[in-house]
């Protein structure tokens, strides 16, 4: 059964959710910290949280996984060789999300969503 297994679609069609969430993976990644609202945070968690996965296996496999995923490549070298140390402890959790203040245009709720 699938019931109540939804994906939050953003009001966006899939291809420019796929391509929104892939830029928002790459700039979380590249800086370690960025706001957007919180259901593009809440959704982009479980995307970042593959990647960081799959860095930390660090197969070739992996790798070319993650390269057809996030935008920049020298972003994904600097990842993989990051992951297992900053993360080999961890088994799951890498992001964090924290609420701010509403926007203030259209009273959305924002959110900081950064690596652990």
């Amino acid at each position: 059964m699938r019931h109540r297994c939804r994906v939050k679609k953003l009001s966006k069609p899939a291809d420019q959710r796929r391509a929104l969430l892939r830029s928002l993976a790459t700039e979380l990644i590249r800086h370690g910290k960025i706001t957007t609202t919180l259901i593009r945070a809440k959704v982009l968690r479980s995307e970042v949280e593959k990647m960081i996965t799959l860095a930390k296996n660090g197969s070739l496999s992996a790798r070319r996984e993650a390269l057809g995923y996030i935008f920049d490549k020298q972003l994904v070298h600097a990842l993989f060789e990051q992951a297992p140390t900053r993360y080999g402890s961890r088994q799951g959790g890498y992001t964090r999300i924290l609420h701010t203040v509403p926007r203030r245009g259209d009273n959305a709720k924002m959110a900081i969503i950064e690596l652990v």
